[in-house]
């Protein structure tokens, strides 16, 4: 008589199969199973946590790398869990296996690496469409390790390093055009005004000459020079004058 009773926790139900058929799904609390004409199986409600064993994946871009898992889902379906599937919890755990090389294998090594959150979607997407008919909800699929050989490490060193590389030449190429234009500026704006440009050449002066310095350098305008040698080609010349 003792035996035809049972308690179940609030997370577990009783699938109840009276002469081997489907019978009810009872629970939680105290239930009465009749000994002989009844059977029941626990089923457990709760979130259960699976580790993915490390799988061997090839990558679309033909890359060799071992990546492991871990799914996070439970039973809603008590009664489709325990007749549809001979044990649930292994058909999920060869079906993720399957699902994480299939899903993995058409995307490239960047993908992986950079992008889990979509591949953790699409992995979680496929299995809890295959589950539904387990009575199981897959919730979360992440991926947690993306072991690569030393060789393809290297590798992708040296394109991180190239990448910088040419980062930093784009930005001193930009900063150099950029400079040039505000150059190109300033000198229309000087051209406009001489004044402008003679007070220019006396801050510089002013400045050098602030620096301590016994050696001052200091350049003259192009214009000023061709000034200069224009009157000093129009002045007239002493056999000139004797001449007239």
């Amino acid at each position: 008589m003792i035996t035809m009773f049972r308690v179940l926790r609030e997370y577990e139900r009783g699938v109840i199969f009276l002469l081997g058929r489907f019978y009810k799904v009872k629970g939680p609390g105290l239930i009465i199973v009749i000994p002989v004409i009844q059977q029941m199986v626990r089923v457990d409600l709760r979130t259960l946590v699976m580790d993915v064993p490390t799988q061997d994946v090839i990558s679309l871009d033909n890359v060799s790398v071992k990546v492991n898992a871990v799914i996070y889902f439970r039973v809603v379906d008590p009664e489709r869990a325990i007749i549809r599937v001979e044990n649930y919890l292994e058909a999920t755990s060869q079906l993720s296996q399957t699902t994480l090389r299939s899903v993995l294998g058409q995307h490239e090594l960047d993908d992986m690496l950079a992008g889990r959150d979509k591949l953790n979607a699409d992995i979680q997407r496929i299995l809890d469409k295959q589950t539904d008919a387990w009575g199981i909800k897959v919730a979360n699929v992440e991926i947690k390790h993306v072991d690569l050989d030393e060789s393809m490490i290297r590798a992708i060193a040296k394109q991180a390093e190239a990448e910088r590389s040419r980062r930093a030449k784009v930005i001193h190429a930009s900063g150099e055009l950029e400079a040039s234009e505000k150059l190109l500026n300033a000198a229309q704006i000087l051209a406009r005004q001489p004044q402008a440009l003679q007070l220019r050449y006396m801050q510089t002066l002013t400045e050098i000459a602030g620096q301590n310095t016994h050696t001052i350098i200091f350049p003259l305008p192009m214009d000023m020079i061709n000034q200069w040698a224009g009157v000093m080609g129009s002045a007239p010349t002493g056999n000139e004058g004797d001449a007239e």
